[in-house]
C-alpha cells in the first residue's frame, strides 16, 4: 500500500512538471502545440491530436533579428 501511495504521489506532482519540459514543437520549432492560443499568439498550423500550433506574435515596432 505504501508503493502505491508513493507512486501516485510522484506521478501527481512530476505531471505538471512533465507537460513543460516535454511540449511538442512545431513550425521549425518555434511554436508550441496546445488546445486554444493565448491572446497574444495566431494559429499558424495544426498539430497531431487535434491541437493547434500557436505562434507568439511580435508587438508592432519591434522587428526581432533571427
Amino acid at each position: 500500500m505504501r508503493k502505491f501511495l508513493f507512486l501516485f504521489a510522484v506521478f501527481f506532482f512530476l505531471t505538471p512538471a512533465r507537460n513543460a519540459v516535454f511540449d511538442e514543437r512545431c513550425h521549425r520549432l518555434k511554436g508550441t502545440c496546445v488546445g486554444y492560443c493565448k491572446k497574444n499568439e495566431e494559429i499558424i498550423a495544426l498539430c497531431q491530436k487535434s491541437l493547434k500550433c500557436c505562434l507568439t506574435i511580435q508587438p508592432c515596432g519591434k522587428i526581432r533579428e533571427d
